[in-house]
């Protein structure tokens, strides 16, 4: 599928902006063009974006209800009460329980983490945890990245006499849970400064909290910040505000003394000694943590992140990384199978949105396969299957297209739902799963456009090879750490030829490993262009071409260089 080249510009003001901040920071217009795209226009927020500040965190108490949960969770610590922290079992939910595990304590031996299991009991808080949590004496459930909607479920835990504090970060519903405290910044009464915490970041703020309430030095709480690094990354959330700040030093923690469960599993990743990034986390250190709670249990991940003892967690760390090809296997074989039955069936061409159900298809891999579908196919895609006798799956959109509202207008079909703009998850009766099939392609069609159903290509700027300086590229690495609404720039330059030295590699001579050069100067680019080898012939022919490519250190034989990492090539007369 061939992307569409989208060029972003300034109006006249922002371009005003911009060149007063090339003033002002002596830098590019072109580096001060991406921080007018990102919303930062003055210099004193350029100075906060290039140097986060533990100090730009935001006061936790501003969050609703803090008050409430500090006051609730230092009378359990008083009166030595037994505490469970409940949370969700993908990777989000698990550092949060091993981040509140690890720094209740210091102050406390009452204390068990429970993580539903995925099969039996689903997403969220359930019943059954609930009556695990009465019948084993513990008074109060930190739930974490999850429990926004557990109206009914709160209510019978009050019959027990289990007090909850609720952590989460997911779309609430109109009535909240009548627990001791919900802590949301997506709550409609929110008073907090940032919407976009991860699960594991409000269970940050409320150990965060804890800390400033009882006078502790804030430096117990940032020793777990490369938990919420972690988080932050596997949950595809924004990396801007305070997200941002809690990426660079949870990064920071990760890259020189991460806590012995995370050192285990970047040690099996071969990360070791190297400055690890947002997508080393993306495609390396989350799928292994995600894995145990997709195959068996994701206590196993919980299990390692608390991990105290560097034996017991390399031995843990192999069994997640089994668990991880597990699930590879298993993600390949329901795509494949997945792909082939859209491709047979009749119609699909017509169709903007995906909706594929299997009843034997693995529960664990669903949301994988969903993004993948939504990959191949660029569209909106929900993958089904059947366990505890509903039909169950997973939901991921295209960028721009909020798929959590396409479902909540379905939601009377629905038995639960819930999520994000990208990403949800449902349950519904057999009976009602062609209604939601109709339903949702109709609602899909009619608010989706034509350009969400193409691939986009966002280009921050047309440049030279010239201006790619030492100095440029300096800058540009203080962009990082890049994830939604903070992508890493890409850049395009025009009309560019083969220095007579770019040659075919890999096994298949599917990839061009490139020298370049532009009429602009004698710079010659170094570049990587992965599974675009038909363009070679060009490149031999000497036609000139135009390029998209973010910029990327290469280290070879101990010699670092500026290399081209290119998404996309056009013919010249293509991308007019």
């Amino acid at each position: 599928m061939t992307n569409q080249w989208n060029f972003r510009t300034l109006t006249p003001d922002q371009q005003v902006t911009s060149e007063q901040l090339a003033q002002e920071l002596g830098i590019s217009t072109v580096l001060t063009k991406l921080l007018v795209l990102r919303g930062i226009t003055t210099f004193e927020e350029a100075k906060h974006f290039f140097r986060p500040d533990l100090s730009h965190l935001h006061d936790p108490f501003l969050m609703n209800d803090m008050d409430k949960a500090i006051e609730r969770l230092n009378m359990a610590l008083g009166r030595k009460e037994k505490i469970l922290i409940y949370g969700d079992y993908d990777v989000d939910g698990t550092t949060a329980v091993a981040l509140v595990y690890k720094y209740l304590q210091q102050f406390t031996s009452n204390l068990d983490y429970y993580l539903p299991d995925r099969y039996t009991e689903g997403y969220g808080i359930s019943y059954k945890g609930i009556d695990y949590a009465a019948e084993n004496g513990f008074s109060l459930v930190i739930a974490l990245d999850c429990g926004i909607k557990a109206v009914e479920k709160i209510t019978y835990a009050k019959t027990l006499n289990v007090d909850f504090i609720i952590c989460d970060h997911h779309m609430p519903d109109v009535k909240l849970p009548d627990a001791i405290a919900v802590l949301d910044p997506k709550r409609v009464d929110s008073t907090y400064p940032y919407q976009h915490l991860s699960g594991c970041g409000v269970g940050f703020k409320l150990m965060q909290a804890l800390a400033m309430n009882n006078q502790i030095d804030l430096s117990s709480v940032y020793q777990l910040m490369d938990y919420v690094a972690v988080s932050i990354a596997s949950d595809i959330v924004p990396i801007t505000g305070e997200n941002r700040v809690l990426a660079h030093f949870g990064l920071k923690k990760l890259s020189t003394n991460p806590n012995l469960g995370l050192k285990s599993i970047i040690n099996l990743c071969a990360l070791s000694d190297k400055e690890i990034s947002i997508s080393d986390i993306v495609f390396k250190i989350g799928p292994r943590i995600n894995a145990s709670g997709r195959i068996q249990s994701a206590r196993e991940a919980v299990d390692l992140l608390v991990a105290r003892d560097e034996t017991f967690a390399t031995e843990k760390c192999d069994c997640l990384n089994q668990y991880n090809e597990t699930r590879k296997d298993l993600d390949k074989s329901i795509t494949e199978e997945a792909s082939q039955f859209l491709n047979n069936l009749e119609g699909f061409s017509e169709k903007k949105s995906i909706v594929v159900y299997q009843e034997a298809w693995h529960k664990g891999v669903i949301g994988i396969v969903a993004s993948r579908l939504t990959e191949l196919f660029y569209r909106p895609s929900i993958v089904l299957t059947l366990s505890n006798g509903l039909v169950t799956g997973s939901a991921r959109s295209v960028p721009g297209y909020d798929i959590y509202k396409a479902i909540e207008g379905c939601r009377d079909l629905l038995e639960t739902f819930g999520g994000h703009m990208y990403a949800a998850g449902l349950s519904m009766k057999e009976s009602n799963l062609e209604a939601f099939r109709q339903r949702f392609e109709t609602f899909v069609s009619e608010t989706i456009t034509e350009e969400q159903l193409q691939p986009q290509l966002d280009i921050d700027g047309v440049i030279d090879f010239k201006e790619i300086t030492p100095k440029f590229f300096r800058v540009l690495r203080q962009f990082s750490p890049y994830g939604p609404e903070n992508m890493k720039p890409v850049f395009c330059t025009r009309r560019v030829f083969d220095y007579g030295t770019s040659r075919l590699v890999g096994k298949e001579q599917e990839h061009i490993k490139m020298e370049l050069v532009d009429a602009s100067s004698e710079n010659v680019m170094n570049g990587i262009a992965f599974r675009m080898g038909e363009f070679n012939d060009d490149l031999k022919a000497m036609n000139p071409l135009d390029i998209c490519y973010t910029l990327e250190e290469n280290t070879f034989n101990g010699n670092t260089t500026i290399q081209l990492l290119i998404k996309d090539i056009k013919t010249t007369n293509e991308s007019r």
